[in-house]
Formats: C-alpha cells, structure tokens, sequence
C-alpha cells in the first residue's frame, strides 16, 4: 500500500468541499435570475442534484467513470467500484480513494444542475430528476472515462490526451450543448421574448457568482491530485482568466451601453472561469489573461446573437458555457507552456507542436458535441413520452414554486 501524504490528503479534502459549495453557489446564481414565482424551483435544480447525482455516483458512476475499459475505452465497468466497496483500503496518488471518489462525485453533481439553467421556469420537476439521472447515465459517465480514465479512448489520442484539466469538455461543453438541445426542445417560456422576465434578486446571483468563483479555486486546481507546483499554477491561471473576463466585460458595456451592469460583471466573471477550467494546468499568466478577455468578448456576441435567433436558453448556459470553455479548449493548444509542449513532443517522439495539439482537442470537441447532441435529444423524447417534461401553461403562468413543491420563496408575496 502506498504512503499517506498528509499534505495532499488535506487540500484534496479542501477542494472537495470547495467544488461543493460551488452548487449552493449555483443554485443563489440562478435562484436570483428567474422571476420569483420560480425562485424555489429553480434552486431546487442544484440541491436535488446534490442528493439524486450523490447516490448514483455511490452506486454506479464511479464504477462506469473510473473503471477498467469495456466497448473499446467508451466506457468503464468494475464490480469492486459499485457502491466503493472495493476501496476502504485503496490509496492511490497517496491519497485515500475515498477522497478521490468524493472529488470527483463533486464534479458529476455539478454538471446536470448547470443545465438547469437552459430549462428554467417551464419544466416539471419529476421530468427533470428522470433527466438528470439519464444524462448522468447515458452522458457524463462516458465523457468523463473517456477523457478522465487513464485507458479512455480520448485519454490516449496524441502525444498527451485531449488536454481537459478540470471538465472544460466533459462538464461545461457538454452541460451548454445539451443546454441547447433542451431549451430548443421544451420550446420558448409563455410570453418570450416580449414579455419582460426580470431577475428576482440581484443581490443573490452576485453572491452565487462570488461562491463559485472562490469553489473554483478546489474546482482546478484540486483537479491537479497534488498539493505543489502545478497546483499553485492551476489556481493562479484561474483567478487571472476570472479577474481578466469581469474586467473586459466592464469594458465592452461601458463602451457599448456608457454603463457597467451588475449582471454583466458575473456573466464576465463566469466566462473567464469557463475558459481556463481545460486550460488552467499547461498555460501561462500572459495565455490565462489574453483567453479570460476572448472569453468574455466571444461569450458577449453569443448573447448577443441568441437574442437575435430568439431562442429561449432562460440562463445563458451554452452561450457562457458552452462557447466560453470551448472556446478555452481550443485555445490553449497556442498558449502551451514550452515545458509541457517538450513533454508531449518526447512521448510522441517528434516535435509536437500547437497545431498536432489542435487536432487533438477538435476530436474531442467533436466527440462531446455529438454525444451531448443526440444523447440530451433521445432522452428528452423519452421522458416527453413518458413522465412529461414540461409543465402546462396554466402551470407555467402560476410558477414552479407552486405548482411542483406547494412553497414560496419570500413568505406570503406572489408576485411575478
């Protein structure tokens, strides 16, 4: 059995408990963006995650995630990860795999409640748990053995694997793509566009805003499994690309609106946090400001543009998401530090350069684009067909709070 290090035990159970957080934090962001009719439905799209995606990944996801390769390295499967019981006494990085098993348990709750946020105010509650426990099955397990497992598929392609620290492909484009998918799906909220549907509570998605961007330190550089040099790398990159995003978001409404918005400021916060979750482990400070500003100018016309298509993505998560971490995905095969670059180019035997590295990432850009794009479309037309997906109208108009859970989230008000 290996040795203990006491030091990477401690801040991999640091880091676990922050990527936790980051759900509540999720959740206040959220919360605050709908109308207040659906404040306690939408929040309860994260919690419930936390206790439906917590049992699964116990029992099963583990196991298909982490486990040795079947269907030729798309999948995992080990009988001695169901439910962990195989593992009270496994070490592994010289760390309990407990401990590794609850990192990463962290990350497949998070991913399902990101999507929330493209169905909000419109969607039953028992069709989104039948949702997010098939998206989990069908989706993410996969993806993340794919590109996670050291014998998945994506994993092994090219000198070094698709380069995905900390799920820009396995949580974020593959939350914004099935974002799409779903909010194309269930179709426009009552009275979208043309009806104003302000946020409840401001106050609140900037206090969800300020919670994920501290859970995103344990977020990447937890993603690291060590407490050292490239921990401190990882955690720098991510405060800069966020600091980089906010600030270029404050830029561009300042010029184009002569004011800076509340609203903006997060989404900016969110779009440079997006972009360095692949990246934050091969890139530079330089690379982590330039792709935080990219981000946020990219992610600015995919709102832009969205509200021209008029699709009705309720809390813009493929368009922050979706383009910003793949955008983030791509990128750093140019903001590579020489370092990892010479690496790669001794595993591979030749020089590995910036362009071998691209291609790379294009496949696994592909893989999760499709898989997300016809996974989240046959589940939705199974769930349509069986349990329902979305509420009626008349459920609609009186709100989530009421019609699915008998609750409202400020007391006596009822106001819309």
């Amino acid at each position: 059995m290996q040795n203990i290090d006491s030091g990477t035990t401690a801040w991999m159970l640091i880091s676990t408990a922050l990527v936790l957080l980051m759900v509540p934090g999720l959740a206040m962001f959220y919360g605050g963006l709908v109308r207040t009719k659906n404040v306690i439905g939408t929040m309860m799209h994260s919690f419930v995650a936390m206790a439906v995606i917590g049992v699964l990944w116990v029992a099963v996801g583990y196991s298909l995630t982490f486990g040795q390769n079947v269907f030729g390295g798309f999948i995992g499967w080990n009988w001695n990860y169901f439910f962990l019981k195989g593992i009270d006494d496994s070490v592994s990085n010289h760390v309990p795999e407990y401990v590794l098993a609850m990192f990463q348990g962290k990350f497949a709750i998070i991913t399902p409640a990101l999507i929330s946020g493209a169905m909000a105010e419109r969607i039953s509650f028992r069709g989104y748990i039948l949702f997010i426990i098939l998206w989990f099955l069908g989706i993410y397990c996969p993806l993340a053995h794919m590109i996670w497992a050291p014998d998945g598929w994506l994993f092994k392609t090219g000198a070094a694997g698709v380069i995905d620290l900390a799920g820009g492909l396995v949580i974020h484009v593959s939350a914004g793509t099935s974002a799409l998918v779903m909010a194309l799906f269930l179709g426009r909220r009552v009275g979208f566009p043309h009806n104003t549907q302000n946020p409840n509570n401001l106050v609140m998605t900037l206090m969800g805003a300020g919670l994920l961007w501290v859970g995103w330190f344990g977020f990447n550089a937890g993603s690291t499994v060590q407490s050292g040099l490239d921990t401190a790398r990882a955690l720098t990159m991510t405060q800069i690309s966020a600091a980089s995003g906010a600030t270029m978001w404050m830029i561009i409404e300042a010029i184009k609106f002569r004011k800076v918005t509340s609203l903006g400021f997060v989404s900016g916060i969110l779009a440079g946090l997006v972009v360095i979750t692949p990246a934050a482990g091969v890139v530079q400070p330089s690379g982590a400001l330039i792709l935080g500003a990219a981000s946020t100018i990219v992610c600015f016309y995919a709102l832009e543009l969205k509200n021209k298509l008029k699709y009705d993505d309720s809390l813009d998560c493929f368009g922050i998401h979706g383009v910003g971490s793949g955008l983030g995905v791509l990128l750093l095969s140019f903001f590579a530090r020489k370092s990892w670059m010479d690496a790669a180019s001794k595993t591979a035997g030749v020089a590995w350069t910036s362009t071998d590295q691209l291609w790379v990432q294009l496949k696994g850009m592909g893989v999760t684009i499709l898989l997300s794009v016809v996974g989240t479309y046959l589940i939705c037309l199974i769930i349509s067909k069986t349990v329902g997906l979305r509420i009626s109208k008349a459920e609609e108009l009186a709100g989530l709070d009421h019609t699915q859970h008998r609750e409202s989230g400020y007391g006596l008000m009822n106001l819309n």
